[in-house]
């Protein structure tokens, strides 16, 4: 990638999508620049999208990455008109602009979503693919290339993902031109880019740093058919170890509910059946993420954090907190997970935080956990979903209406 290369008489950067090599900065704005060619909804981007997930839901495809199984169920057409419909106003909805994306490196489908609904509400965007990224977002860049082929023509005028080295004169280029900035990847990354001033009409829509916790309560585990138990660790697996338990809604703490001798049993059957899961789908840490393993656990049973670490060979490891109180927010390595008892599901109340993004469950009904979220009123969480749907993209994400975001509303009177 290129920053400022006098070749081109100002900072460059190598377009992805569509194919074009290496242009200007601002020559890539020129091409973007502000016009009536999508609307809100538009058919074109819905039947590329729509074409661009039906090639992602391939067996092969799937089958070698599954996470880009879920990201072409979620484009699905029928996924996608529940999206546009669900905007139903009293306004005119019109799109919000020119839309850039600053995406994180560890996590290669977000960038898919958000673009994906920013480009669905009819917006112009420029999306930074990290020269990092892995290969899973070589594969989508792949996908989207095959499913340019028979798109209409606007869908290239309109969209482009871009990559480059890190550099101040690009992003402050883009920052300046766009409507909208959105920014995931985390604290660093949000006051990083801040430091690049918008537009006066323009916003940001940042992602910071989150954590996320598992609840399940311990009776109804026990009770649970083993088929079911075996289905739900499955569950757990994935939403851990997808991305290296790296993923924001990726759970860190495991919170038993229930009396003592419950919650024990249940931890210890439900180890095993993750354990099992692990082993049969040959899941496996390196030698230098064992070690970060080891020194994270370890450095919490130092801290007086931690009454007990236990390995599973390197890929999982148990930690038994001193208090649910001292849930560590950090990550701690791929397949570690800390482990605490709560008598009551209220009594997360008390030790939610702010940062915290995702509350998987299982053995709690609808009620229960609509009470819980009446009772944290905003302090944090802003998911709960069932065991296995950590990583399930909701239009809703972070509390936070995308769609509703990528547009703007236009008041009509007569």
């Amino acid at each position: 990638m290129l920053d400022d290369d006098a070749a081109f008489g100002g900072p460059a950067l190598e377009v992805r999508f569509p194919a074009a090599g290496v242009v200007p900065v601002e020559a890539l704005l020129g091409e973007l620049r502000p016009g009536g060619q999508l609307a809100v909804g538009d058919g074109r981007v819905r039947a590329f999208l729509s074409a661009f997930g039906k090639r992602l839901l391939r067996p092969a495809l799937a089958r070698r990455h599954p996470e880009l199984g879920s990201l072409g169920f979620f484009l699905r057409p029928s996924e996608l008109a529940r999206t546009v419909e669900a905007l139903g106003t009293e306004h005119i909805r019109v799109p919000r602009g020119l839309i850039f994306h600053v995406p994180p490196a560890n996590v290669d489908t977000v960038f898919v979503y958000s673009w994906a609904l920013s480009a669905l509400m009819g917006n112009r965007n420029v999306v930074r693919l990290s020269p990092r990224a892995g290969a899973v977002a070589e594969v989508i860049v792949e996908t989207l290339h095959e499913s340019l082929a028979e798109a209409d023509p606007v869908v290239a005028a309109t969209q482009r993902i871009v990559s480059y080295d890190r550099s101040d004169a690009i992003t402050a280029a883009l920052s300046a031109a766009c409507d909208l900035r959105v920014i995931w990847g985390g604290d660093r990354t949000v006051h990083a880019i801040r430091r690049h001033a918008l537009a006066p009409h323009a916003r940001d829509l940042v992602f910071p740093d989150r954590s996320s916790f598992a609840v399940v309560r311990a009776a109804a585990w026990l009770c649970a058919p083993r088929a079911a138990r075996v289905t739900v660790a499955e569950g757990f697996v994935n939403d851990t170890y997808w991305f290296d338990q790296a993923a924001c809604s990726s759970p860190r703490t495991v919170f038993w509910v229930g009396a003592a001798g419950d919650c024990d049993a249940a931890r210890a059957d439900f180890s095993d059946h993750v354990s099992r899961v692990v082993t049969v789908r040959g899941w496996g840490v390196d030698t230098a993420m064992a070690v970060e393993k080891r020194v994270s656990t370890y450095g919490l049973a130092a801290d007086g954090l931690a009454e007990s670490v236990e390995f599973r060979g390197n890929a999982l490891a148990n930690v038994t907190l001193a208090a649910a109180a001292a849930a560590p927010r950090q990550w701690l390595g791929a397949g570690t997970f800390a482990h605490a008892r709560l008598g009551a599901l209220a009594e997360l109340a008390a030790l939610v935080e702010r940062r915290d993004q995702t509350m998987t469950h299982f053995g709690f009904g609808q009620d229960e956990l609509e009470e819980l979220a009446r009772g944290l009123a905003g302090r944090g969480v802003d998911r709960m979903v069932p065991v296995g749907s950590a990583l399930s993209f909701h239009r809703v994400w972070d509390g936070v209406d995308l769609p509703g975001e990528f547009t703007r509303l236009v008041t009509v009177i007569r």
